[in-house]
């Protein structure tokens, strides 16, 4: 998964068509847990460009976007936030891809 690397490119991806941003953090033991499973989300929604964005790099796009607890996705295309999938509950495999299936971009 693309890691992002700067405000000015998470700007771009969210004007793009189709982007789920995950919101994650290297000390996060739930990100850990979804973490073997990302690489089959990518191949299995190609439509999709998934972007991991770390927390603590980027702590003020965090606080804009409202992410307070990771992980977390939003799911943005052409500028608009179609979804979000925000919970204090330990995300499954199921739980992300009913998520990525109710995407109505």
């Amino acid at each position: 998964m693309e890691e992002l690397q700067s405000k000015e490119q998470y700007e771009t991806l969210k004007n793009s068509e189709r982007t789920v941003f995950l919101f994650t953090a290297d000390w996060c033991p739930d990100c850990t847990v979804i973490e073997p499973f990302l690489p089959a989300l990518e191949v299995d929604y190609p439509e999709i460009t998934f972007v991991s964005v770390n927390r603590d790099d980027h702590l003020s796009i965090c606080e804009e976007e409202d992410i307070f607890g990771i992980p977390s996705f939003i799911a943005y295309s052409e500028g608009k936030e179609y979804s979000r999938f925000v919970s204090k509950e330990r995300k499954t495999r199921s739980d992300i891809e009913q998520f990525l299936n109710e995407l109505e971009w």
